[in-house]
C-alpha cells in the first residue's frame, strides 16, 4: 500500500520561511508528478504548486509566485516546497499529492494519491 508522508510544518512569524517535504513510498511505479495543495478552515482545498517529473514543467498559484519554490529531491518520488516570506494568509494544512491524471493540476480531483497533511501556521 503506497503512502505519501509530509513533514516540515510548523508555526512561524510572518516573513519567516519553512521547507515542507513529501516522500512517496510503496507504490508499484514511480509517479509522473507531485504537487502541494493547502486547505484552511472553512475553505476549499486549493492548489499551491506542482511539478511534472518527465518534462520538468512547474506551476504555481498566483498567490505564492515569487515566494514558494517546488523542487524534486535526489531520491525518486520526493518533493520539497520551500516557502519564503510567509504571510498570515498562508496558514493552512498543506497536503502532498501525487500522480496527476487529467492535465489539470490545479484541480484536486485530478490527483490520484494524497498524504495526511502537515500544518503551517503563520502569525503576525
Amino acid at each position: 500500500q503506497g503512502q505519501l508522508v509530509e513533514s516540515g510544518g510548523d508555526s512561524v512569524q510572518a516573513g519567516g520561511s519553512l521547507r515542507l517535504s513529501c516522500v512517496a513510498s510503496g507504490y508499484a511505479s514511480s509517479t509522473n508528478s507531485m504537487g502541494w495543495f493547502r486547505q484552511a478552515p472553512g475553505k476549499e482545498r486549493e492548489a499551491v504548486a506542482g511539478i511534472y517529473f518527465a518534462g520538468g514543467e512547474i506551476y504555481y498559484a498566483d498567490s505564492v509566485k515569487g515566494r514558494f519554490t517546488i523542487s524534486r529531491g535526489n531520491g525518486e518520488n520526493t518533493v520539497y516546497l520551500q516557502m519564503n516570506n510567509l504571510k498570515t494568509e498562508d496558514s493552512a494544512r498543506y497536503y502532498c499529492a501525487a500522480e496527476e491524471r487529467r492535465g489539470t493540476p490545479w484541480l484536486a480531483d485530478s490527483w490520484a494519491y494524497w498524504g495526511q497533511g502537515t500544518q503551517v501556521t503563520v502569525s503576525s
